[in-house]
């Protein structure tokens, strides 16, 4: 536990990306592989749920340092994360431990769930007395629930890789998927044979960037091909030796989630790697991504929720065909051939991309106008000739998205943020009227420059009306216009409404409370959407 405290604090404390791998590397070195092991499942962004409830967590620490509640809230609240907070109003340890780190969470934290409170609570109480406090504040990130460390997955590969010299592809495809944080899992990501991972291994997606230029600037538009810009889970099928594999983009195996493209996809002649967008789907027409979530957060797929969201990928690409990695040719020719397998397929849960035809720029701006009624956020421009590269790379591919939604809303709870932002007010609901009521719809947590959002946090601390635990309701003054992707009805929310992807556009200065939107108003955006 000691090592793994102090690689989080050298993760902590730098944004240099060789000094966090480097620091990756030497703890990998000296881990042994049972706790190396869980060191990666949590540095991936892995974590177990959360054994014990906050509100417990809370009252034992204030009773073990000998404090108040409300003084122990009052912490909270200048400190603004839980975990720092308990270990600094707790007394310093006096009978220190140097359990490793897999002991720490197989023999006392996971069995915690489900036992009797008293049981969790010596067990908490007695963990926090025996860690000094770089080992005591891990702990209490890993209790919460709350460990993040700013370490990709691709930082973690990355070190791997350079500490076995094994292939950073074949370690990310290990890392993939459901695995055990076991000594076995250890030694299998590390393992010099590849054969387990040729089979299923997907390639590394190629990523568009935002078109930050004149559409004309692009050159001739017969150079491009366009794209209705699909909102689904990108993903690619993999068919090879009789077997099917779906991965996600964030790199998760999605096999069992999508059964019926799995029984289209068995159909593909071997050899065969598709890229392309799996979306609800019903009438020729893509459901509200919502509906697709439905799907996501299932851990078992029912017969019930397969006729109620039916799926489809929409593929747009080719990446391997008979085999052979035809990523280094063409768009035309990929396109070609992608087009040659589909069609000689039956049309059921596999689609083959239409791609959008226009005559000039100004005829495909025309054609994006319309992306809302389609269903979809805009379109994708694809140089012809380009070939399929690795990652976000400029100048081949484009997303060109319709411009969000935007309405003027009033700024009505604060909340501190997290991590770096812990100390200061970043996570905001905004609220518009409802008659002369001021109705939460939205919350947004980007969109202010470092300036801003000190001014508005000190706004939050000499404007507070009331105080709900980490939450502090404002004085209504300050309106702020609000941009977001989609907006649909929701029994979910109280004003019935549920935005996507909502973000600070920009802060309005020269606007009072009274110049803010209504729900009337918000309300007519869903015919808009």
């Amino acid at each position: 536990m000691k090592l793994f405290a102090q690689l989080y604090t050298a993760l902590d404390e730098t944004t240099r990306t060789n000094v966090k791998v480097q620091a990756l590397v030497n703890y990998f070195q000296q881990a042994p592989p049972e706790d190396a092991v869980w060191a990666i499942h949590f540095l991936i962004g892995r974590k177990p749920r959360q054994v014990v409830p906050t509100r417990k967590l809370k009252r034992w620490a204030a009773q073990l340092a000998g404090i108040s509640d409300w003084l122990f809230d009052a912490s909270y609240d200048v400190v603004g994360d839980l975990a720092e907070t308990i270990t600094l109003v707790l007394p310093l340890s006096t009978r220190l431990q140097n359990r490793p780190l897999h002991v720490w969470i197989e023999d006392i934290l996971l069995p915690l769930r489900g036992e009797d409170e008293t049981v969790q609570q010596q067990a908490i109480t007695d963990a926090w007395q025996q860690l000094d406090n770089p080992q005591r504040f891990v702990c209490n990130k890993l209790i919460t629930g709350a460990f993040r460390v700013g370490v990709s997955q691709r930082l973690v590969t990355r070190a791997l890789s350079q500490m076995s010299g094994i292939d950073a592809a074949v370690i990310a495809h290990r890392l993939m998927g459901e695995w055990t944080p076991d000594a076995e899992t250890y030694h299998q990501i590390l393992s010099t044979d590849t054969r387990d991972s040729d089979i299923s291994r997907p390639y590394p997606f190629y990523l568009a960037y935002p078109l930050d230029q004149e559409i004309a600037d692009l050159g001739a538009i017969e150079d491009w091909q366009a794209e209705w810009k699909w909102d689904g889970i990108r993903a690619q099928v993999i068919k090879r030796e009789g077997q099917v594999f779906i991965w996600s983009r964030g790199e998760e195996l999605i096999t069992a989630k999508f059964p019926e493209i799995v029984q289209s996809a068995e159909k593909l002649p071997d050899g065969t790697v598709l890229d392309g967008e799996i979306l609800a789907w019903r009438n020729e027409r893509p459901l509200n991504f919502s509906e697709l979530q439905r799907r996501i957060g299932r851990k078992n797929i029912g017969p019930k929720l397969l006729k109620e969201v039916p799926v489809i990928l929409m593929a747009y690409d080719i990446l391997e065909v008979d085999g052979h990695d035809v990523r280094e040719r063409a768009l035309t020719q990929r396109f070609e051939a992608l087009t040659h397998i589909l069609t000689a397929l039956p049309r059921e849960r596999i689609l083959l991309i239409s791609p959008v035809t226009a005559g000039n720029w100004q005829q495909l701006a025309q054609a994006r106008a319309q992306a809302r009624s389609r269903g979809v956020e805009g379109l994708m421009l694809k140089r012809l000739y380009s070939t399929y590269r690795v990652g976000r790379r400029r100048g081949d591919w484009w997303k060109w998205k319709v411009d969000p939604l935007m309405i003027d809303a009033v700024l009505l709870y604060a909340q501190r943020g997290h991590g770096r932002r812990s100390g200061l007010y970043t996570d905001y609901t905004f609220a518009v009227w409802d008659a002369d009521k001021l109705v939460p719809f939205a919350k947004a947590y980007s969109g202010l420059t470092d300036a801003e959002i000190r001014q508005v946090d000190r706004f939050v601390r000499t404007h507070t009306l009331e105080r709900f635990g980490p939450v502090r309701s404002v004085e209504p003054e300050l309106v702020f216009e609000i941009a977001f992707e989609d907006i649909r009805r929701s029994s979910r929310h109280k004003s019935g409404i549920a935005v996507r992807f909502p973000r600070i556009s920009r802060w309005r200065t020269d606007k009072k409370i009274q110049d803010a939107d209504s729900l009337q108003t918000l309300t007519s955006l869903l015919t808009a959407a």
